[in-house]
């Protein structure tokens, strides 16, 4: 092993890219190829989609599923049938996405941030009752990296108030928490599948609940607010079109039947990734968690501590990228600090006028977002055997030359 840092001149410890994503076989190309020859490319009623919707509610132990254009939208029309709108406050992290927050705008209601567990990056329950008043109509747990939040906790306190928990499983698929898929423990749960998820048909998103009323509304919001026997031009409620397309349903079919299959090569890589970091100082991987039974690893999160390198985490990160590691900072500022949401730039959407996100404070989350958030991506998960060795190797390589990290030039 080299006794020179990559990013000061020495030889990395590995070379070229970190795993592949997507991956297609001819199961892809004949799914795809059956729709396209069919004609019917968009929802036809009986179909790619509908298949694909039960399939996978099915799969993650829920009654009924609409597929949508993305997570995004599949976040909104959950809302909209929860029933949120002005004057309403729905309680979400901070460490997510922008679109677990700004879904509650387009419902003109107000995002209530609460902080996260820093053990997981998950919702932390013991904040969340606190954060309820008399206005709260919603809760978004987020399963953070495909982690799943404390479910038990977040729907029993939800209960007492009567409010509606809609699951954030966009890094969630195949995940489960004391042995239930993520996307049938609250009222209803969002999918995306987008390019870099770990189902994927490059965009879209899919609903799930078990509540017939909610899955009715869902549908409808999704279907320019049609009914299911309804006339074509019969138009019922405000909603919109949010189709997703037979092609991407066929995808999606395809796509699913090495889910399982690839997420168990990410577990296991997970855990191997685990053992190979064990004994470096300041590099700490997130615990699994005692109700978790099945980890997506959408991401797999590592915690960084600056006091034992002496450097910040961009520096850090940038030397593991050089060693052939793309190590990524992950989400750098909490969502209220979001210029979005410091400069309240909310557009046509209409919050509370006396929500002042400069005055928030989540500890938890503005650390984890300033120094000690790190990850690798789930595609990077499926590399190969040697590359997985590798990966440790540069992790021990910059605890060993650490203090070389002092001689990287800021950027």
């Amino acid at each position: 092993m080299s006794d020179r840092l990559a990013i000061l001149g020495g030889a990395p410890v590995r070379e070229g890219a970190l795993g592949r994503w997507p991956l297609v076989d001819e199961r892809d190309e004949q799914a795809v190829l059956r729709v396209l020859r069919s004609g019917r490319w968009g929802r036809s009623g009986d179909g790619e989609l509908e298949r694909f919707e039960a399939r996978f509610a099915e799969y993650c132990g829920a009654r009924f599923g609409v597929t949508v254009t993305n997570g995004t939208v599949a976040l909104r029309i959950a809302l909209w049938a929860a029933g949120v709108g002005p004057d309403d406050e729905v309680i979400v992290p901070p460490y997510t996405f922008l679109a677990t927050a700004t879904a509650v705008v387009e419902c003109n209601a107000t995002p209530v941030f609460v902080d996260i567990e820093p053990d997981t990056y998950n919702l932390d329950p013991t904040l969340l009752e606190q954060a309820i008043t008399a206005r709260t109509k919603a809760v978004i747990p987020v399963h953070f990296a495909g982690l799943p939040a404390d479910m038990d906790t977040i729907c029993e306190i939800a209960r007492r108030y009567g409010i509606t928990v809609i699951e954030d499983a966009a890094h969630a698929h195949g995940s489960a928490y004391k042995g239930r898929r993520c996307g049938s423990l609250g009222d209803m749960a969002c999918f995306s599948f987008q390019s870099s998820k770990n189902l994927t048909s490059g965009e879209g998103g899919i609903i799930l609940t078990s509540d017939e009323q909610l899955f009715e509304l869902c549908r409808s919001i999704h279907n320019c607010g049609r009914m299911p026997h309804g006339q074509w031009y019969d138009h019922n409620i405000m909603s919109g079109n949010y189709r997703l397309s037979e092609l991407q349903a066929a995808l999606l079919h395809a796509q699913m039947d090495r889910l399982d299959e690839l997420a168990a090569r990410r577990e296991s890589v997970a855990h191997r990734l685990g053992h190979l970091l064990s004994d470096v100082p300041g590099i700490e991987p997130l615990p699994y968690g005692p109700h978790t039974t099945a980890h997506a690893y959408h991401l797999y999160v590592i915690r960084y501590d600056e006091r034992v390198y002496g450097v910040d985490r961009a520096t850090f990160c940038r030397a593991m990228q050089a060693e052939g590691v793309p190590l990524s900072e992950g989400y750098v500022l909490p969502l209220y600090r979001q210029p979005l949401f410091a400069n309240r730039a909310f557009g046509p959407f209409m919050i509370a006028e006396d929500t002042d996100y400069n005055a928030v404070s989540c500890p938890v989350c503005e650390r984890a977002c300033s120094t000690e958030g790190t990850w690798l991506w789930q595609g990077h998960l499926l590399a190969s055997d040697e590359d997985i060795e590798r990966v440790g190797e540069a992790f021990h390589k910059l605890y060993r030359l650490r203090d070389q990290l002092r001689e990287v030039p800021a950027c």
